[in-house]
């Protein structure tokens, strides 16, 4: 069983920065990608950004292109979004995922593996 726990949300003004991170622990830890997703009230669950986790390619949904950046820790099992120039939109629980058999990256039902998340918000 993988276990995923975030970290690093709060709040923050419109155009500041924010860091988080996903640490990872189980015996079976051994995924294919990692991703973050974000979900808003009220609307659909976002694919935000992913990473392979033996390469690390990286991938971004249109919204955030250019101003987050995901990476990961092979030895620490950690995956970390930084996130820059925030924006009121941006505002969403974060939520880290993982999977062992890769398939359409932005799709959550890709993902068997989900933390609890954590909220941020951004103010104007």
């Amino acid at each position: 069983q993988v276990q995923l726990v975030e970290s690093g949300g709060g709040l923050v003004q419109a155009g500041g920065s924010l860091r988080l991170s996903c640490a990872a622990s189980g015996r079976t830890f051994s995924p294919a990608v990692m991703a973050w997703f974000r979900q808003a009230p009220g609307k659909e669950r976002e694919f935000v950004a992913a990473i392979t986790w033996r390469v690390g390619n990286t991938y971004y949904g249109d919204s955030v292109k250019g101003r987050f950046t995901i990476s990961r820790d092979n030895v620490k099992n950690t995956v970390d979004l930084q996130m820059n120039s925030l924006k009121t939109e941006d505002t969403a629980v974060y939520y880290c995922a993982a999977t062992r058999r890769p398939g359409i990256l932005p799709h959550p039902g890709t993902y068997n593996s989900w933390g609890q998340g954590t909220q941020v918000t951004v103010s104007s």
